[in-house]
């Protein structure tokens, strides 16, 4: 999957960090395409122009290790993602749609072990 983006270093550590998936040992820190490794790998291009719509495409990501939908929000914040749209219902369904520090959309949803509690 490709990001277009400004700053593919920085994108790519932040979407390192959020997945726990690998940064290509060969990148170099100034490069204009990051590669980020894991079972689906991310490619962060460098472009000229700034995102300017609604993604077509995005990421859901889910808890891992026994975390919940809302430690996982918690989480992304404080690697630099900004809550775009709170979907959570009082009886737990639901999602929040994020966006990464270029503005790319992506939601966080309840893991599957989440939904059977």
């Amino acid at each position: 999957m490709t990001f277009d983006c400004a700053r593919p270093h920085e994108l790519a550590a932040f979407w390192s960090q959020a997945t726990g998936w690998e940064i290509h040992p060969e990148t170099e820190p100034d490069g204009d395409e990051v590669l980020v490794c894991g079972p689906t790998n991310l490619l962060f291009i460098r472009v000229p122009e700034g995102k300017s719509v609604k993604n077509r495409v995005h990421l859901d990501v889910t808890g891992t290790g026994g975390t919940t939908r809302d430690q996982e929000v918690e989480r992304l914040a404080g690697l630099g993602a900004t809550v775009h749209d709170d979907r959570r219902n009082p009886d737990g369904t639901g999602w929040v749609t994020m966006l990464d520090p270029e503005g790319n959309e992506f939601c966080v949803c309840r893991a599957d072990y989440e939904k059977q509690s």
